[in-house]
């Protein structure tokens, strides 16, 4: 009778399209999903950054020079470029016997996010 009180729990489960997803799958989507939101806040505090010292430039707090900035800019750009990558090779170890199940979960982790 438990065995039957079970197997009608699970068969009154609604489909959930990722439920019958590998692990490996599930780490890569979570860890595309947290990269694209990552980035997300990453550009929000950037830009409000460089709005903020856009203002101070304009009534002359500081001094701006462009080639700092864009120098600044670009070295955070290649930084999270390296993480990205960093995070892409540790996903290919989770695929599952060259599946690539991860990395799809990664893919649409991405998109997700």
């Amino acid at each position: 009778m438990d065995n039957n009180t079970t197997s009608t729990l699970a068969d009154s489960l609604p489909d959930l399209p990722y439920i019958d997803m590998g692990s490996g799958f599930v780490i890569g989507m979570a860890v595309g999903y947290f990269l694209k939101k990552s980035f997300k806040i990453l550009l929000f505090l950037t830009g409000t950054a460089i709005v903020v010292l856009f203002a101070l430039d304009h009534y002359e707090i500081i001094e701006l020079h462009k080639e700092q900035l864009v120098d600044t800019v670009d070295t955070g750009t290649g930084a999270f470029k390296q993480f990205a990558l960093f995070l892409k090779e540790k996903l290919s170890e989770f695929g599952l016997a060259g599946t690539g199940s991860a990395l799809a979960g990664f893919a649409l982790g991405l998109k997700m996010g």
